[in-house]
């Protein structure tokens, strides 16, 4: 025999169902996983005062009964278990497994003892059944009976909702029945508001069940308090804590999983969500002692705590539920948060991958642990386009979870995200893989490291300084290496001074064939070894102001010292270490966190100050410039005056005459074709102002038509002609 004994078929009942888990005896604690909720019970092997062996309808059954009166039951065992588990618990536990029979006499008379939590019917000296006083919600008294009531379960095919004890007339009778009736009240699961609440967090709105409520914290149940409906919420049936963040950034989810849920008419809530806007503060005071704090909470909880409501109102749940908070663990999705945006059924929502399971919020919410899923699979969206997929997770059980409408940049982080966590994966390669995943007897909601508000603080301010950081460096450009562009062909270029030969030959065709033919693109070919340059990092500006420093390094400057002297020979980094512990159990840090407020405001004021300053200085350096290159140019263009040209009729080739303009014989035809349209548009203009004045008379006379200069032969052929002719043009 080894040190620890396993069961995997093992039932434990619950209000009636039965619930399949794992049982493991191991030599200082006895642990039992819950395969439905995934709950973890621990049992150390001090706090166990007895064990027995019945035998029941479902098998042989091990009892196992606590010091504080607590009594766990688990069936399922064959007979054959039994020399193994009480040889095992004789030798780890020092106590004797015994063995009690049942009554199986059928008398419906006999005597009520109270045993723990539980109520143990005996006929004959021999008990003939227990009632766990747990599972009864309500008890009344008429007359001489006493009539309990139990919670009901929808998971129970077979409910039991009331048994009545008749406590027989005589003397002391009626003590009898009150005696009865405060022994059941005592440790029956019935929720009596008696009191003023530890806290109250007034219009919290909540998305499940939908509305603004007061929420009131007393000291074994939770209630909301709504315009409509009023909710209480025994501890006992949390069995997880979500803080989730929203893809936003700028509110958080605060989800609770009951088991059992809550009920309203036919309506079951399995989670109770609840919304933050992160920028919302709040300040509390507990109304209790700081004594009852130290004692009841180890002190998890302060007298005064201030700060974000969401982070306040996890800290309190987090002390007075004993739970863990679950908060999102080494997953970033493409758009750099935790959140993948999806669709469940009809419904859109938020998936968040976690370290041990799935979450996904708001309508329906939905948890999926690592633990019940079978395999995944990444399918291809039904009549969409493909820049989106499906994700699918089938559970152990038979039931098929998809999240569709998931944007196609999440594949590679989702898929590696599951390769990690050896989850299986459908059809992959035309195989499936195996189921890898360990299902170890570890608590569902232990995530791995546990929530620090302070730390997440702390991140979130590291997050802005760098935020800071880029702002600074956006003006300051970095050097690039220039990369020429290399071109397959040159474009073809046109010179407007020459003329070919076949050009001239070819007339009106060749201008035919140089409208169809296109200019080559550029191409731009990399290199094969060539890679993508990435953008250095900018230099620091050394005469920028120092940021504002956080509550916590304003603390630790002022307690340097006392941590220096009362730990001598400390190092540096242990005195950073020590200050962290130190700065996480400081009660109230209103002080430093409202010094740390004033550095912030005065760091912005001498920031803004500096940017202006900056902003002129360079505003000033540019005009320097530009007044230095003004001044390059003109005295370049003193050096080297430029010829004036010539307008006159006789200088030739800056005058351009009317035969000239108007000409569209085959010596324009040699021309490139944007002069070309453009003579042609001045020869266009001239002919409409003439048109304009074929009837007016004029003193000199009429003047030539275009007609009439083109048919002149002389102008053509003698350009002594056309010289005369202009100069008459512009004596006119």
């Amino acid at each position: 025999m080894g040190d620890s004994l396993e069961y995997s078929d093992v039932v434990q009942e619950i209000r009636g169902a039965m619930n399949t888990g794992r049982l493991k005896l191991q030599t200082s604690n006895l642990i039992f996983k819950n395969l439905k909720t995934g709950k973890l019970d621990h049992l150390q092997s001090s706090d166990i005062e007895k064990t027995n062996w019945l035998f029941r309808a479902r098998g042989h059954c091990l009892k196992v009964m606590l010091k504080n009166g607590h009594i766990h039951r688990f069936d399922g065992f064959k007979e054959g278990d039994f020399e193994k588990l009480s040889s095992f618990i004789s030798k780890n536990y020092g106590m004797e497994l015994t063995k009690v029979d049942l009554s199986v006499r059928g008398w419906n008379w006999g005597v009520a003892n109270f045993i723990g939590d539980a109520l143990q019917f005996d006929v004959h000296d021999k008990p003939a059944f227990e009632i766990p006083l747990n599972n009864v919600s309500h008890s009344t008294i008429a007359k001489n009976e006493v009539a309990l009531e139990f919670h009901p379960n929808d998971d129970a095919a077979v409910s039991l909702m009331e048994l009545r004890f008749h406590i027989a007339s005589g003397e002391g009778a009626d003590e009898a029945v009150d005696d009865f009736h405060n022994n059941i009240m005592r440790s029956a699961d019935i929720i009596q508001a008696t009191g003023e609440s530890m806290a109250t967090f007034t219009e919290v709105q909540c998305l499940t069940p939908r509305g603004r409520y007061d929420i009131k914290i007393y000291p074994a149940f939770l209630q909301l308090h709504g315009k409509t409906f009023d909710y209480k919420i025994p501890y006992t049936s949390v069995l997880r804590l979500f803080l989730l963040p929203h893809k936003d950034g700028r509110q958080m989810f605060f989800v609770v999983s009951l088991d059992p849920p809550i009920k309203q008419g036919n309506t079951r809530y399995p989670f109770l969500i609840l919304l933050f806007n992160k920028e919302e503060e709040m300040s509390l005071d507990l109304d209790l002692s700081e004594k009852d704090i130290e004692k009841k909470y180890d002190g998890k909880l302060a007298k005064e705590m201030n700060g974000p409501l969401f982070e306040v109102i996890s800290r309190v749940m987090k002390a007075v539920v004993n739970r863990k908070i679950t908060v999102p663990g080494s997953f970033i999705g493409h758009s750099g948060t935790h959140a993948i945006p999806c669709s469940y059924k009809a419904a859109t929502g938020f998936m968040y991958p976690l370290e041990r399971g799935f979450m996904f919020v708001h309508k329906p919410p939905i948890h999926i642990r690592f633990d019940e899923v079978a395999c995944v699979n990444f399918a291809r969206s039904v009549g969409a386009t493909t820049r989106s997929f499906d994700f699918e997770i089938e559970t152990k059980a038979g039931s098929v979870h998809t999240f569709s409408n998931i944007e196609k940049d999440e594949y590679t982080k989702l898929y590696d995200f599951v390769s990690n966590k050896s989850l299986r994966v459908k059809n992959i390669d035309g195989k499936e893989k195996k189921d890898t995943y360990a299902d170890d007897l570890i608590d569902s909601d232990d995530e791995g490291s546990e929530h620090d508000v302070y730390l997440e603080r702390m991140k979130a301010e590291g997050k802005e300084k760098d935020e800071d950081d880029e702002d600074e460096d956006e003006d300051e450009s970095t050097d690039e290496d220039f990369v020429p562009k290399e071109i397959d062909e040159i474009p073809e270029e046109y010179d407007t001074d020459a003329m070919s030969s076949s050009d001239a030959e070819g007339g009106s065709g060749s201008d035919e064939k140089k409208k169809k033919r296109k200019r080559p693109k550029t191409q731009t070919i990399k290199e094969p070894g060539s890679r993508k340059t990435k953008k250095g990092k900018a230099k620091k500006d050394k005469n920028a102001p120092k940021r504002a420093q956080s509550a916590y390094f304003l603390w630790l400057n002022d307690h340097r010292e006392e941590i220096k002297k009362k730990y001598p020979g400390i190092s540096v980094t242990d005195v950073s270490k020590k200050a962290g512990e130190m700065w996480g159990k400081v009660s109230d840090k209103s002080k430093w966190e409202a010094k740390a407020k004033e550095e912030k405001k005065k760091y912005e004021i001498v920031m803004k100050e500096y940017k202006e300053r900056k902003q002129n200085e360079s505003a000033s350096d540019e005009e320097t410039e530009e007044h230095k290159k003004a001044s390059r140019s003109t005295a370049k263009s003193s050096k080297s005056p430029k010829k004036s040209t010539d307008t006159k009729a006789g200088s030739g080739g800056g005058f351009k005459s009317k035969e000239y303009i108007s000409s569209s014989g085959s010596s324009d035809e040699d021309k490139p074709k944007k002069k070309k349209a453009k003579k042609e548009g001045k020869s266009e203009k001239k002919k409409k102002s003439e048109e304009e004045d074929e009837g007016s008379e004029s003193e000199v006379g009429e003047l030539p038509s275009d007609e009439e200069i083109l048919s002149s032969p002389e102008a053509s052929s003698n350009e002594g002609s056309g010289k005369a002719e202009s100069e008459e043009d512009d004596e006119d």
